[in-house]
Protein backbone atom coordinates (compact mmCIF):
# COMPACT_ATOMS: atom_id res chain seq x y z
CA UNK A 1 0.00 0.00 0.00
CA UNK A 2 2.85 2.36 0.81
CA UNK A 3 4.45 1.71 -2.59
CA UNK A 4 1.18 2.44 -4.39
CA UNK A 5 0.90 5.71 -2.50
CA UNK A 6 4.44 6.61 -3.58
CA UNK A 7 3.57 5.80 -7.19
CA UNK A 8 0.42 7.91 -6.98
CA UNK A 9 2.58 10.78 -5.75
CA UNK A 10 4.89 10.13 -8.73
CA UNK A 11 1.93 10.49 -11.09
CA UNK A 12 0.80 13.60 -9.25
CA UNK A 13 4.24 15.23 -9.48
CA UNK A 14 4.58 14.31 -13.15
CA UNK A 15 1.18 15.79 -14.00
CA UNK A 16 2.00 18.97 -12.08
CA UNK A 17 5.13 19.37 -14.19
CA UNK A 18 3.38 18.49 -17.44
CA UNK A 19 0.42 20.76 -16.74
CA UNK A 20 2.74 23.66 -16.00
CA UNK A 21 5.24 23.18 -18.84
CA UNK A 22 3.17 21.36 -21.46
CA UNK A 23 5.77 18.55 -21.43
CA UNK A 24 7.82 16.14 -19.28
CA UNK A 25 5.08 13.84 -17.90
CA UNK A 26 6.87 10.79 -19.29
CA UNK A 27 10.31 12.11 -18.36
CA UNK A 28 9.37 12.75 -14.75
CA UNK A 29 7.35 9.54 -14.32
CA UNK A 30 9.98 7.28 -15.89
CA UNK A 31 12.81 8.89 -13.96
CA UNK A 32 11.04 8.42 -10.63
CA UNK A 33 9.94 4.87 -11.49
CA UNK A 34 13.53 3.92 -12.33
CA UNK A 35 14.58 5.46 -9.04
CA UNK A 36 12.24 3.19 -7.06
CA UNK A 37 13.52 0.11 -8.90
CA UNK A 38 11.02 -0.55 -11.71
CA UNK A 39 12.53 -2.25 -14.80
CA UNK A 40 13.05 0.11 -17.79
CA UNK A 41 10.66 -1.64 -20.20
CA UNK A 42 7.97 -2.04 -17.52
CA UNK A 43 8.38 1.61 -16.51
CA UNK A 44 7.98 2.90 -20.07
CA UNK A 45 5.09 0.51 -20.80
CA UNK A 46 3.22 1.48 -17.63
CA UNK A 47 3.79 5.20 -18.18
CA UNK A 48 2.47 5.04 -21.75
CA UNK A 49 -0.59 3.03 -20.75
CA UNK A 50 -1.37 5.62 -18.07
CA UNK A 51 -0.77 8.39 -20.61
CA UNK A 52 -3.64 7.08 -22.74
CA UNK A 53 -6.02 8.34 -20.07
CA UNK A 54 -4.18 11.54 -19.18
CA UNK A 55 -3.60 12.61 -22.80
CA UNK A 56 -7.21 11.87 -23.72
CA UNK A 57 -8.39 14.19 -20.95
CA UNK A 58 -5.81 16.82 -21.85
CA UNK A 59 -6.65 16.66 -25.56
CA UNK A 60 -10.37 17.05 -24.88
CA UNK A 61 -9.71 20.10 -22.72
CA UNK A 62 -7.44 21.68 -25.35
CA UNK A 63 -10.03 21.02 -28.07
CA UNK A 64 -12.72 22.65 -25.96
CA UNK A 65 -10.65 25.81 -25.50
CA UNK A 66 -9.63 25.99 -29.17
CA UNK A 67 -5.97 25.16 -28.63
CA UNK A 68 -5.70 22.42 -31.28
CA UNK A 69 -4.51 22.77 -34.88
CA UNK A 70 -5.98 19.60 -36.38
CA UNK A 71 -3.88 19.89 -39.53
CA UNK A 72 -0.71 19.67 -37.45
CA UNK A 73 -2.17 16.85 -35.35
CA UNK A 74 -2.95 14.76 -38.45
CA UNK A 75 0.53 15.23 -39.89
CA UNK A 76 2.51 14.59 -36.73
CA UNK A 77 0.45 11.93 -34.94
CA UNK A 78 0.76 9.10 -37.49
CA UNK A 79 4.58 9.33 -37.89
CA UNK A 80 4.79 9.67 -34.12
CA UNK A 81 2.77 6.49 -33.69
CA UNK A 82 5.06 4.62 -36.09
CA UNK A 83 8.16 5.82 -34.24
CA UNK A 84 6.65 4.98 -30.86
CA UNK A 85 5.67 1.47 -31.97
CA UNK A 86 9.19 0.85 -33.31
CA UNK A 87 10.78 2.23 -30.13
CA UNK A 88 8.56 0.10 -27.88
CA UNK A 89 9.39 -3.01 -29.89
CA UNK A 90 13.12 -2.26 -29.65
CA UNK A 91 13.05 -1.59 -25.91
CA UNK A 92 11.05 -4.76 -25.32
CA UNK A 93 13.73 -6.85 -27.02
CA UNK A 94 16.62 -5.46 -24.95
CA UNK A 95 17.57 -7.02 -21.64
CA UNK A 96 17.01 -5.03 -18.46
CA UNK A 97 20.76 -4.68 -17.89
CA UNK A 98 21.29 -3.22 -21.36
CA UNK A 99 18.13 -1.10 -21.35
CA UNK A 100 18.80 0.67 -18.05
CA UNK A 101 21.82 2.77 -19.19
CA UNK A 102 20.21 3.37 -22.60
CA UNK A 103 17.06 4.75 -21.04
CA UNK A 104 19.00 6.71 -18.42
CA UNK A 105 21.16 8.23 -21.17
CA UNK A 106 18.13 9.43 -23.14
CA UNK A 107 16.52 10.88 -20.02
CA UNK A 108 19.81 12.53 -19.03
CA UNK A 109 20.13 14.24 -22.42
CA UNK A 110 16.51 15.41 -22.40
CA UNK A 111 16.89 16.70 -18.84
CA UNK A 112 19.97 18.63 -19.92
CA UNK A 113 18.00 20.02 -22.82
CA UNK A 114 15.35 21.31 -20.41
CA UNK A 115 18.10 23.01 -18.39
CA UNK A 116 19.46 24.79 -21.45
CA UNK A 117 16.09 25.67 -22.92
CA UNK A 118 14.61 27.25 -19.79
CA UNK A 119 17.76 29.10 -18.82
CA UNK A 120 17.38 31.27 -21.94
CA UNK A 121 14.57 33.57 -23.06
CA UNK A 122 11.63 31.70 -24.56
CA UNK A 123 10.76 32.63 -28.12
CA UNK A 124 7.55 34.64 -28.50
CA UNK A 125 7.73 36.08 -32.03
CA UNK A 126 5.90 34.43 -34.91
CA UNK A 127 6.59 34.10 -38.62
CA UNK A 128 4.08 33.67 -41.40
CA UNK A 129 3.44 30.52 -43.38
CA UNK A 130 2.31 27.00 -42.58
CA UNK A 131 4.27 24.03 -41.32
CA UNK A 132 4.93 21.50 -44.06
CA UNK A 133 4.54 17.74 -43.91
CA UNK A 134 8.20 17.20 -44.77
CA UNK A 135 9.02 18.90 -41.45
CA UNK A 136 6.20 17.47 -39.32
CA UNK A 137 6.61 13.87 -40.51
CA UNK A 138 10.29 13.35 -39.55
CA UNK A 139 9.75 15.33 -36.35
CA UNK A 140 6.91 13.04 -35.28
CA UNK A 141 8.89 9.92 -36.20
CA UNK A 142 11.93 10.93 -34.14
CA UNK A 143 9.90 12.24 -31.20
CA UNK A 144 7.80 9.06 -31.07
CA UNK A 145 10.85 6.80 -31.14
CA UNK A 146 12.62 8.77 -28.40
CA UNK A 147 9.42 8.83 -26.36
CA UNK A 148 9.03 5.03 -26.33
CA UNK A 149 12.68 4.10 -25.85
CA UNK A 150 13.33 6.73 -23.19
CA UNK A 151 10.05 6.44 -21.31
CA UNK A 152 9.26 10.00 -22.32
CA UNK A 153 10.32 12.66 -24.79
CA UNK A 154 7.37 13.38 -27.06
CA UNK A 155 6.79 16.82 -25.55
CA UNK A 156 10.44 17.85 -25.02
CA UNK A 157 11.28 16.94 -28.63
CA UNK A 158 8.13 18.04 -30.50
CA UNK A 159 7.09 21.13 -28.53
CA UNK A 160 10.38 23.12 -28.79
CA UNK A 161 10.73 22.27 -32.48
CA UNK A 162 7.27 23.67 -33.22
CA UNK A 163 7.88 26.74 -31.05
CA UNK A 164 11.20 27.50 -32.75
CA UNK A 165 9.51 27.35 -36.15
CA UNK A 166 7.62 30.51 -35.17
CA UNK A 167 4.57 29.54 -37.22
CA UNK A 168 2.17 28.57 -34.42
CA UNK A 169 0.85 30.22 -31.31
CA UNK A 170 2.38 28.71 -28.15
CA UNK A 171 -1.02 27.61 -26.85
CA UNK A 172 -1.76 25.78 -30.10
CA UNK A 173 1.67 24.16 -30.06
CA UNK A 174 1.04 22.72 -26.60
CA UNK A 175 -2.55 21.78 -27.41
CA UNK A 176 -1.65 20.05 -30.68
CA UNK A 177 1.29 18.16 -29.16
CA UNK A 178 -0.78 17.02 -26.17
CA UNK A 179 -3.66 15.91 -28.39
CA UNK A 180 -1.46 13.95 -30.80
CA UNK A 181 0.26 12.28 -27.84
CA UNK A 182 -2.86 10.19 -27.28
CA UNK A 183 -2.18 8.42 -30.59
CA UNK A 184 1.52 8.08 -29.78
CA UNK A 185 0.87 6.64 -26.31
CA UNK A 186 -1.65 4.17 -27.75
CA UNK A 187 0.80 2.97 -30.42
CA UNK A 188 3.58 2.60 -27.85
CA UNK A 189 1.28 0.60 -25.58
CA UNK A 190 0.42 -1.74 -28.45
CA UNK A 191 4.13 -2.20 -29.18
CA UNK A 192 4.85 -3.04 -25.54
CA UNK A 193 1.88 -5.41 -25.46
CA UNK A 194 3.26 -7.32 -28.45
CA UNK A 195 6.84 -7.28 -27.18
CA UNK A 196 6.27 -7.93 -23.49
CA UNK A 197 2.79 -9.42 -23.30
CA UNK A 198 0.17 -8.34 -20.79
CA UNK A 199 2.56 -9.10 -17.92
CA UNK A 200 4.78 -6.25 -19.12
CA UNK A 201 2.25 -3.75 -17.81
CA UNK A 202 2.28 -3.43 -14.05
CA UNK A 203 -1.40 -2.63 -13.54
CA UNK A 204 -1.05 -1.21 -10.00
CA UNK A 205 1.58 1.20 -11.32
CA UNK A 206 -0.68 2.23 -14.19
CA UNK A 207 -3.67 2.84 -11.91
CA UNK A 208 -1.57 4.72 -9.36
CA UNK A 209 -0.01 6.97 -12.02
CA UNK A 210 -3.41 7.60 -13.58
CA UNK A 211 -5.02 8.43 -10.22
CA UNK A 212 -2.24 10.81 -9.29
CA UNK A 213 -2.39 12.47 -12.70
CA UNK A 214 -6.15 13.00 -12.59
CA UNK A 215 -5.91 14.50 -9.11
CA UNK A 216 -3.09 16.83 -10.15
CA UNK A 217 -4.72 18.07 -13.36
CA UNK A 218 -6.80 20.88 -11.78
CA UNK A 219 -3.96 21.72 -9.39
CA UNK A 220 -1.59 22.09 -12.35
CA UNK A 221 -3.99 24.58 -13.94
CA UNK A 222 -3.66 26.68 -10.78
CA UNK A 223 0.08 26.10 -10.42
CA UNK A 224 0.85 27.36 -13.92
CA UNK A 225 -0.42 30.80 -12.83
CA UNK A 226 1.73 30.84 -9.69
CA UNK A 227 5.07 29.22 -10.61
CA UNK A 228 6.75 30.64 -13.75
CA UNK A 229 7.44 28.02 -16.42
CA UNK A 230 10.95 29.44 -16.84
CA UNK A 231 11.91 28.58 -13.26
CA UNK A 232 10.00 25.30 -13.05
CA UNK A 233 11.56 24.00 -16.27
CA UNK A 234 15.09 24.63 -15.04
CA UNK A 235 14.33 23.03 -11.67
CA UNK A 236 12.80 19.89 -13.18
CA UNK A 237 15.60 19.57 -15.73
CA UNK A 238 18.16 19.48 -12.92
CA UNK A 239 16.26 16.78 -11.03
CA UNK A 240 16.10 14.60 -14.14
CA UNK A 241 19.81 15.10 -14.90
CA UNK A 242 21.04 14.30 -11.39
CA UNK A 243 18.74 11.31 -10.96
CA UNK A 244 19.74 9.64 -14.22
CA UNK A 245 23.40 10.50 -13.73
CA UNK A 246 23.36 7.97 -10.92
CA UNK A 247 22.46 5.15 -13.30
CA UNK A 248 25.03 6.28 -15.87
CA UNK A 249 27.78 6.43 -13.23
CA UNK A 250 26.94 2.90 -12.14
CA UNK A 251 26.92 1.65 -15.71
CA UNK A 252 30.31 3.27 -16.37
CA UNK A 253 31.79 1.67 -13.25
CA UNK A 254 33.20 4.91 -11.88
CA UNK A 255 34.57 4.77 -8.35
CA UNK A 256 36.75 6.79 -6.02
CA UNK A 257 36.41 10.58 -6.22
CA UNK A 258 35.03 10.53 -9.79
CA UNK A 259 31.29 10.16 -8.88
CA UNK A 260 31.50 12.98 -6.33
CA UNK A 261 33.24 15.20 -8.89
CA UNK A 262 30.55 14.47 -11.48
CA UNK A 263 27.77 15.27 -9.02
CA UNK A 264 29.45 18.54 -8.00
CA UNK A 265 29.84 19.65 -11.62
CA UNK A 266 26.26 18.73 -12.46
CA UNK A 267 25.05 20.51 -9.33
CA UNK A 268 26.95 23.65 -10.31
CA UNK A 269 25.47 23.46 -13.79
CA UNK A 270 21.98 23.10 -12.30
CA UNK A 271 22.52 26.09 -10.01
CA UNK A 272 23.82 28.14 -12.93
CA UNK A 273 20.75 27.28 -15.01
CA UNK A 274 18.40 28.32 -12.20
CA UNK A 275 20.25 31.62 -11.72
CA UNK A 276 20.07 32.33 -15.46
CA UNK A 277 16.37 31.41 -15.49
CA UNK A 278 15.71 33.85 -12.63
CA UNK A 279 17.61 36.59 -14.44
CA UNK A 280 15.67 36.00 -17.66
CA UNK A 281 12.41 36.00 -15.72
CA UNK A 282 13.22 39.30 -13.99
CA UNK A 283 14.35 40.90 -17.24
CA UNK A 284 11.16 39.79 -18.98
CA UNK A 285 8.99 41.14 -16.18
CA UNK A 286 10.83 44.48 -16.17
CA UNK A 287 10.40 44.76 -19.92
CA UNK A 288 6.69 44.01 -19.59
CA UNK A 289 6.26 46.58 -16.82
CA UNK A 290 8.14 49.23 -18.80
CA UNK A 291 6.00 48.58 -21.86
CA UNK A 292 2.80 48.90 -19.86
CA UNK A 293 3.71 52.23 -18.25
CA UNK A 294 3.88 55.55 -20.16
CA UNK A 295 7.31 57.14 -20.39
CA UNK A 296 8.20 60.65 -19.20
CA UNK A 297 8.49 61.77 -22.81
CA UNK A 298 4.91 60.68 -23.45
CA UNK A 299 3.70 62.64 -20.43
CA UNK A 300 5.55 65.87 -21.36
CA UNK A 301 5.14 65.71 -25.12
CA UNK A 302 3.41 68.81 -26.60
CA UNK A 303 -0.17 68.24 -27.66
CA UNK A 304 -1.34 69.15 -31.17
CA UNK A 305 -3.20 72.40 -31.60
CA UNK A 306 -6.90 72.09 -30.98
CA UNK A 307 -6.61 68.79 -29.07
CA UNK A 308 -7.57 68.89 -25.41
CA UNK A 309 -5.27 67.15 -22.98
CA UNK A 310 -8.13 66.28 -20.62
CA UNK A 311 -11.89 66.38 -20.45
CA UNK A 312 -11.91 69.55 -18.33
CA UNK A 313 -9.33 72.33 -18.62
CA UNK A 314 -8.22 74.20 -15.48
CA UNK A 315 -9.79 77.61 -14.95
CA UNK A 316 -6.49 79.50 -15.03
CA UNK A 317 -5.72 78.04 -18.45
CA UNK A 318 -9.06 79.28 -19.78
CA UNK A 319 -8.45 82.72 -18.34
CA UNK A 320 -5.01 82.99 -19.81
CA UNK A 321 -6.01 81.80 -23.25
CA UNK A 322 -6.07 84.54 -25.98
CA UNK A 323 -9.56 85.75 -26.91
CA UNK A 324 -10.75 85.40 -30.51
CA UNK A 325 -11.02 88.42 -32.81
CA UNK A 326 -14.27 90.34 -32.87
CA UNK A 327 -16.84 89.02 -35.28
CA UNK A 328 -15.34 85.53 -35.42
CA UNK A 329 -17.42 82.69 -33.98
CA UNK A 330 -15.82 80.66 -31.33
Amino acid sequence: MRKLLVLALVGLAAQLVDGSLGMAYGLTSSTLLLLVGVAPAAASASVHLAEIGTTLAAGAAHWRFGNVDWRVVRRIALPGAIGAFAGATLLSSISTEAAAPWMAGILFVLGGYLLVRFSRPLRTDRRGGRLRSRFLGPLGLVAGFVDATGGGGWGPVATPALLVSGRMEPRKVIGSVDTSEFVVASAASIGFLIGLGSEGFVLPIVLALLAGGLIAAPVAAWLVRIVPAQLLGAAVGGVIVLTNARSLIRAAGLDGPAPATVYVLLGLGWLTAIVLAVRVLRRTRRAGTAAAQPTDEDATAPQPAGVATSARQPADVDAAAPQPLAGVER
